[in-house]
């Protein structure tokens, strides 16, 4: 569908981008699917096993929270860390699609889009099925690091 550069916000989060920028270094990312997409609220990847059940952080299976107050979920475009309550965060991470304050204290914020806006909208517009499952794959295709700051997924 076309390329998504993000950018990540190291001073807030460091442990969080480092996970992230690590990972993606790896290859990790790489022919991942996002397995989980909810109109007008987020698109989820960063599984290896595309159930939404798996994956693990550079630091172990999972890894502390890492809230900064003065980071919300304001509109679309943020980048946070997907889990399953706290302290749960491992290599999954989510693109929201409109403001969610609902999100706010309970997901790691650690970055934005940078470029690719319209990539992320296409993508979180496709038909899924009643669990949020798109009816088609979608992959991160590669995932690169640039700098030390930016991370691009080509989607």
């Amino acid at each position: 569908m076309g390329e998504v550069e993000v950018e990540l916000y190291w001073n807030h989060a460091p442990r969080t981008c480092m996970n992230f920028f690590e990972l993606a270094k790896r290859s990790y990312y790489d022919n991942t699917l996002f397995h989980r997409i909810v109109t007008n609220f987020v698109i989820q990847g960063g599984d290896p096993t595309g159930t939404g059940r798996g994956g693990e952080s550079i630091y172990g299976p999972t890894f502390e929270d890492e809230i900064h107050p003065g980071l919300k979920h304001t509109g679309a475009g943020i980048l946070s860390m997907a889990n399953s309550g706290q302290d749960s965060n491992g290599s999954q991470f989510f693109i929201t699609l409109s403001p969610q304050p609902s999100l706010d204290g309970k997901h790691a914020i650690f970055g934005r889009v940078k470029r690719g806006m319209k990539v992320v909208q296409k993508i979180g517009s496709v038909a899924t099925n009643a669990q949020d499952k798109p009816l088609q794959d979608l992959k991160v295709l590669r995932a690169s690091t640039a700098l030390v700051a930016d991370a691009h997924l080509g989607l």
